[in-house]
Formats: C-alpha cells, structure tokens, sequence
C-alpha cells in the first residue's frame, strides 16, 4: 500500500522491513512506535531502486534519480526524525548555577557613589 503498486513481493518486502528496522535501531532503540514513517521509508527506497540505478534510458523516456538513491540506507533527515522520535537531539539549556547560590553582590559596595547623591545628566553622579 506505502508503495501504489499493484502487486508485492511479499517475502522480500518482509526481509527490506526487518532490515531498515535493524538499521533504525543502530540510531535510536527500543525504536519508537511512531518510527513506521522512517522505517517504511527506508525499506521503501530499497524496494523501489535496489540496484541503486542513477540513471535509466528506456526508449524515449530516460530517468534520472540522485545518487545513493538505492539500497538500505538511513539519510540524515531519517537519523534526525528518528532521534526527535525518541525525545533526544532538541536543544536544552544549562544552569551552571549551584541551588546554594547568594544573590546579594560579593564585591565591596560604594557608598559614596550612585543613588543618593545627585545625579547630572551629563556628569553622572556628583
């Protein structure tokens, strides 16, 4: 059905399944259930072109596909859905602050400068 075609080979579909799920575990395993879409998609390139034909002149038509378009492979956008499949490879951030930390200042306080004297735009603080 992924594929629209009439008629399947049912054994070797089964065996280009089980080989894009074994390559999709080598990125993220347990795989997670929503990976089917990469999964199929992998398994589907290898189904379709497994020569990994580039180019195809028949008569008059000729085709041409990219090159690596064949075979059992994982792209990098395969590698990245399945990764943000599994809850890893977003962006995150770090506090380095440590819990205990005190917000008051640690260097010594100028009383005779700032607030409380008067200020002159231009200046500063006199």
């Amino acid at each position: 059905m992924y594929l629209g075609l009439g008629e399947i080979q049912g054994d070797r579909a089964d065996l280009l399944i089980q080989q894009a799920i074994a390559l999709c575990e080598t990125v993220v395993k347990p795989l997670p259930d929503q990976a089917t879409a990469v999964v199929l998609s992998v398994a589907g390139r290898a189904y379709v072109n497994p020569q990994q034909v580039s180019y195809e002149t028949i008569g008059p038509m000729s085709v041409q596909r990219p090159s690596g378009s064949g075979g059992l492979y994982l792209t990098k956008a395969d590698k990245a859905a399945l990764k943000s499949l599994a809850g890893r490879g977003g962006a995150f951030t770090v506090d380095p602050t440590p819990d205990t930390a005190d917000p008051s200042p640690t260097w010594p306080i100028d009383d005779t400068y700032g607030p409380g004297l008067a200020y002159e735009p231009g200046w500063g603080w006199v």
